[in-house]
């Protein structure tokens, strides 16, 4: 894969996409509890972060929101992943 896609991933998703099948998908929590929890503890996460706002200091407010976004696109990447998968079955 070249740099700049990977570069791209990172911007997207904080980690390459192979990072995310790695850490998350492939991950015993994956195993044991399936992709779908995977997925609510993402969003659970992220739900966490947006209930206590930084207001108090724009740059971890900034910090914090980009964090939210990213976690979110990882969840949307897992889902989409999910939705190959069934496809392809």
């Amino acid at each position: 894969m070249s740099k700049k896609a990977i570069s791209g991933e990172v911007q997207m998703f904080g980690m390459s996409e192979d990072a995310i099948r790695e850490q998350y998908m492939n991950s015993i929590s994956a195993k044991f509890s399936g992709l779908e929890m995977v997925v609510a503890g993402i969003l659970s996460d992220a739900q966490e972060m947006v209930a206590y706002p930084c207001a108090a200091d724009a740059v971890m407010e900034a910090a914090a929101k980009e964090s939210v976004r990213k976690q979110l696109n990882i969840a949307k990447f897992i889902l989409f992943e999910m939705m190959n998968q069934k496809e392809t079955a």
